[in-house]
This record gives C-alpha cells, sequence and structure tokens, in this order.
C-alpha cells in the first residue's frame, strides 16, 4: 500500500528539462543537491560562475561562451535604472512613498513596464522584427513604412514602431552611448549592423532608436527568443525600481516630481 495520499506532492514526479533536485533522506521537501542543465549548481557553480553565466545556461540550457556572458552582463548594467522619469520606475516609487511593501512596489514596476510603450511586450515585438528582417536593410525600410497587421492581442496595438522612442527628435545620448558599448562587444552581428545603419532606419521609422531597440538587438544577439527577450527586460530593470522605491519609501516630502507643491497644510 502506498503511504503517501495521492496527491500528496512527495509522490508526484516533477517534469522539468531546467532542474534536478537530489532530496534529502530525512527529509524530501529538502535537496541535498540541485542541477541546473547537468551542473552541480552548488558544488560546481556557486563560487565560480558569474550571475550572466547562470542566467544563460538557465535560459539556453547550456554553458555559454564567455562573449555571451560579457554581452549580458554589459546589458544588464545599461538597463539596470531606467531612472525616475521612466513610467515603471515611477510606479514603483509612487507604490513605496505610500508605504506599500516591497513585493507590491515591484508588481507596480511590472506591470507598468509590461506594455507596448517601453516595455517588455515593445521588446518582445523588436525581436520578432528581428527574426523577420534580420540585417536586410531594405526589409527593415519596407517594414518600418508599412507595419504588419498585428495579431489579436490583449496589448493595445502599438502606436510607434517597436524599438523606437514615442515622442523625441533625435536619438538620445545614453542610447547612442549604450549601442556603441554593447556593439563593441558583441559575438553577434545585430548590434554592430544597428550601429551602422541607425540613421536610415529612424529615417524610415520617422522615430529615434530607443534603448528597448538597442536591448532587442543585443538580445538577439544573445540568441533568445521574443517571449525570453520580453521576460529579461522586465527582470533586468528591476534593480533601479527597487531602488528608487527604498529611496522613496515613507518619504512623500521628498518626492523628485512634486516637492514644491507639497505643504503640511492638512497634516
Amino acid at each position: 500500500m502506498n503511504p503517501n495520499p495521492p496527491n500528496d506532492p512527495v509522490d508526484q514526479p516533477i517534469h522539468t528539462r531546467i532542474w534536478r533536485e537530489t532530496p534529502e533522506a530525512a527529509n524530501p521537501f529538502a535537496a541535498r543537491a540541485a542541477h541546473c542543465h547537468g551542473y552541480d549548481v552548488y558544488g560546481e557553480l556557486v563560487g565560480r560562475a558569474s550571475w550572466a553565466e547562470m542566467m544563460l545556461l538557465l535560459w539556453r540550457g547550456e554553458r555559454p561562451a564567455p562573449a555571451d556572458a560579457r554581452l549580458l552582463e554589459a546589458l544588464a548594467v545599461a538597463l539596470a535604472n531606467a531612472g525616475p522619469r521612466d513610467p515603471a520606475v515611477h510606479a514603483a516609487m509612487c507604490g513605496a512613498v505610500g508605504g506599500s511593501p516591497a513585493a507590491a512596489c515591484l508588481m507596480a514596476a511590472l506591470g507598468v513596464g509590461a506594455g507596448r510603450l517601453a516595455g517588455g511586450q515593445e521588446v518582445a515585438l523588436a525581436m520578432q522584427a528581428w527574426q523577420r528582417c534580420g540585417t536586410d536593410a531594405a526589409a527593415w525600410q519596407s517594414m518600418l513604412a508599412r507595419p504588419a497587421a498585428e495579431a489579436e492581442s490583449i496589448w493595445p496595438a502599438a502606436e510607434h514602431a517597436p524599438g523606437f522612442e514615442a515622442h523625441g527628435e533625435r536619438c538620445a545620448g545614453i542610447v547612442v552611448q549604450a549601442l556603441a558599448a554593447l556593439a563593441a562587444i558583441s559575438p553577434g552581428s545585430r548590434l554592430r549592423w544597428l550601429q551602422a545603419h541607425r540613421e536610415t532606419l529612424e529615417a524610415a521609422a520617422g522615430r529615434p532608436l530607443a534603448m528597448a531597440g538597442v536591448a532587442a538587438a543585443a538580445l538577439a544577439d544573445l540568441q533568445l527568443d521574443a517571449a525570453q527577450a520580453d521576460m529579461l527586460w522586465l527582470l533586468l530593470r528591476l534593480p533601479g525600481a527597487a531602488a528608487h522605491a527604498l529611496e522613496q519609501r515613507l518619504a512623500y516630502k521628498r518626492f523628485p516630481f512634486f516637492a514644491h507643491e507639497i505643504t503640511d497644510e492638512h497634516a
């Protein structure tokens, strides 16, 4: 007779190609060893592998080349903090200034930063454009001039070419700098091609390149797909949202946008 009920988690196999755990003999809910795509995480990787190497191992299922890990590390630095003007960061700050817990602040940043305006969905659409057009300048110009009809989605239709600014007349300085730095170390061809053809693409789109477009090219060079790019964009931008939320915690008089309008009249 099976001592465990049918729905007991101890009796249920775990199906995942990513992770394999060996349970402790005295406690099947605790792991004695954990392997990620065949690598012993706590016996081989901790203290030896970098954060970027672990991320790429998780997402691609194989040990990354040093150049790939270096590119992801550089991209993570470029995206770590979008600054308080960014809607996702601003959302986290708004949560913190009212005393919301950490999870609520981060969820606010994720929710606001998930869509098609400098959000994860915009990066996913830009990745799809790379998949369709590659490094064919004519294909990009045609696509930007006559965007294809989007498939039915829960998201509102994009109002600008994905990967390009919704506003502005010239490419922001930090976008130009990030593109140059990433293109210089990328093992792929898309970032360098984007750097060489940026102005041509901007003319076709009628808008300047955005950081989302740079990130999409970098993630395409890392051989990730659109769904993975969506996730990573959200993840890599959380550190800045968290830092600004911590700064604003219960300090409404120092909120950077409206401090001059806050008085003690109704305190």
